[in-house]
């Protein structure tokens, strides 16, 4: 991968308009899942991928240029459902108080890394390269900016702060719940340290506003 390409996130050279080739793009995604839980992401190759997905190399080659790509395309679908989770979350403001709403989504969080084995395989997938680790990076751009604005109402003195606030909370839950899911680890007493450590943080930013 040359420096030039490893300065631009990584895109699907196109994506599907119609049904029938959206269901190959997904039947390509699904197998990689599948490929990069059984394997892992050093021995996951493009002809793997193809042939769990009963489709020529050539039309996955039509999608995607290359196995870190289809990771890349993997982390946003992950992230565009934690949104999606993020938004329905956010509704629910002010009805809740903050600490109750960060308990949920935290739980919410750990429940689908600790059911769904290729959350962390694909986090760490993407953590390989510079350009796979730059496109993980805008997508956790995505949803910082959705914490921000969550934080607002909570942190109405930390303007400048705030979305540096929201990077830090971001990362570190996404790195604790890798954590928490490694072989020899307690993923629920790992979870509850997560929740101490950033209400913790929150109740910091909450006393020194007043």
């Amino acid at each position: 991968m040359t420096a030039d390409a490893a300065a631009q996130p990584l895109v699907p050279r196109k994506r599907p308009a119609q049904e029938r080739s959206r269901r190959k793009f997904e039947d390509i995604l699904t197998a990689a899942r599948e490929v990069l839980i059984a394997d892992g992401f050093d021995s996951l190759t493009c002809e793997q991928i193809a042939a769990r997905a009963d489709v020529p190399i050539g039309t996955l080659y039509q999608y995607f240029a290359n196995k870190y790509v289809i990771v890349c395309e993997l982390d946003r679908v992950d992230t565009a459902s934690v949104r999606d989770e993020l938004n329905a979350f956010a509704g629910e403001i002010p009805s809740l108080e903050w600490p109750v709403l960060l308990e949920k989504f935290l739980d919410h969080l750990a429940a689908l890394w600790r059911t769904d084995p290729s959350r962390r395989a694909v986090w760490l997938a993407v953590q390989s390269t510079p350009a796979t680790r730059l496109t993980a990076s805008l997508n956790e751009q995505i949803l910082a900016e959705q914490v921000a604005r969550i934080l607002a109402p909570l942190t109405p003195s930390q303007r400048e702060r705030r979305e540096m606030m929201a990077q830090v909370l971001v990362h570190t839950a996404y790195s604790l719940l890798s954590f928490s899911v490694q072989d020899g680890h307690d993923h629920d007493l790992t979870v509850q340290e997560l929740k101490r450590m950033l209400a913790g943080y929150l109740l910091l930013e909450e006393t020194a506003g007043r």
